[in-house]
């Protein structure tokens, strides 16, 4: 029997956001958006919410609001850029009712610590998405070209917490009604490190050259320092015990990159729009987590030094 449909918010409706709010309003979920983008929000309003992909074309109906509406429904989206995650959190509370689910999905680590410090742990989930590659291509269209996917888990998954186990299963059943490749897992920290390796390869990389996954991945001199960064994050989940099922992490980085080799990471796409990045806590969370247990992380805190110089510029 299929699961109930659910009452939705996206709040954050970038690419990343606007992918979510379209293949689960699709899939018969009632999907509202919330984002700051006047035009965006109008458009979506007005027209739709426009998909292009691989799978093909698609126009979603849902609405869409500038500033939370006093609704509460059954899961929030927290698809905000880790940078206004707890500005976002502190504004949920029109969307939150008793039993109203928040999931944050954010590159990167330390995002959920923030939202738990708002909201509490008890009703938080973590979301992983994993090989997606998305844009706006105008107010109210997105186009998303890879699309591989999505693992949830409870927040006491990392620091303790209260979410039953059936709340993020529901939440996975939610998401594969959408069409995508999502599962409830009982380590999400784990995961969060494997893919955090693989960002740290490319981010930084990427973001201070113009070049794409494919092109860092075998550059003669950018190549050695991208695998000196996920080694070096590798090293340092290891050393804090993390449970991450890598035994090469120069293997696992090529893997990723080799799903995706004209990707541009997303410290790359908002360094062409001239935006600041997530860098922080991509690259930049390597050396705060490598000093939780004495040791130093000069090749990610040097790349992140290189990219917040630049991006004092904008």
């Amino acid at each position: 029997m299929a699961a109930a449909p659910l009452r939705i918010a996206v709040v954050g409706c970038g690419a990343m956001g606007s992918v979510y709010a379209a293949r689960l309003a699709g899939a018969g979920h009632d999907v509202l958006v919330v984002d700051a983008w006047a035009d965006h929000v109008q458009a979506i309003a007005r027209d739709g919410l426009a998909l292009s992909g691989p799978d093909g074309d698609r126009t979603a109906q849902v609405r869409a609001f500038p500033a939370p509406p006093a609704e509460p429904v059954d899961l929030v989206v927290l698809a905000v850029k880790a940078a206004d995650v707890v500005s976002a959190a502190a504004g949920l509370a029109p969307l939150l009712g008793d039993d109203t689910v928040v999931l944050t999905i954010q590159n990167g680590l330390g995002s959920a610590e923030e939202v738990a410090r708002v909201l509490g742990a008890g009703r938080l989930a973590v979301g992983i998405a994993s090989g997606f590659g998305a844009s706006l291509t105008g107010p109210g269209r997105v186009h998303h070209n890879a699309m591989k996917a999505l693992r949830f888990g409870a927040y006491d998954g990392i620091s303790g917490g209260g979410l039953p186990a059936d709340d993020v299963e529901r939440i996975a059943a939610a998401w594969r009604a959408g069409g995508f490749d999502a599962a409830a897992v009982g380590d999400i920290a784990a995961m969060q490190w494997e893919k955090l390796i693989c960002n740290v390869a490319y981010s930084a990389p990427c973001a201070l050259t113009g070049l794409t996954v494919g092109e860092v991945m075998d550059h003669p001199e950018m190549g050695p320092i991208s695998r000196a960064a996920a080694t070096e994050a590798w090293e340092t989940a290891r050393a804090l015990d993390i449970g991450i099922v890598v035994p090469d992490p120069v293997v696992h980085v090529r893997d990723f990159g080799a799903q995706m080799p004209a990707a541009k990471p997303s410290a790359l796409l908002d360094h062409e729009a001239g935006r600041r990045s997530e860098i922080a806590v991509i690259n930049g969370a390597i050396p705060r987590e490598s000093a939780k247990v004495g040791r130093t992380a000069p090749v990610n805190a040097t790349l992140t030094g290189l990219v917040r110089t630049r991006e004092a510029t904008f």
